[in-house]
């Protein structure tokens, strides 16, 4: 398999302007990752475009907190629905 990398020119930043074209097992930060995990990324991204990767650019420390203001919601609800059924209880007796 063929990967397009692109190299960037020293201390600048800015991508280069001609492409290189390399064998995968030649790329340098790609080694890591198999072809089959790449091609699946390409076809996924081919068939959906930037809707692809959802999870891009969001923070996990966001998730977290979101998850944890959710738990706290839960377990109100929780002690509430406890001390419901203590007092239902206590009534019906």
């Amino acid at each position: 398999m063929w990967v397009r990398i692109i190299p960037k020119l020293p201390n600048s930043g800015v991508t280069g302007a001609h492409p290189l074209i390399r064998p995968l097992p030649q790329s340098p930060d790609l080694t890591d990752i198999s072809e089959r995990q790449l091609r699946r990324w390409r076809d996924e991204f081919r068939l959906l475009g930037d809707d692809a990767f959802p999870g891009q650019g969001r923070s996990r420390d966001e998730e977290i907190t979101r998850l944890k203001r959710e738990l706290a919601k839960a377990k109100q609800e929780r002690d509430f629905l406890k001390e419901a059924a203590v007092f239902f209880a206590k009534e019906s007796k």
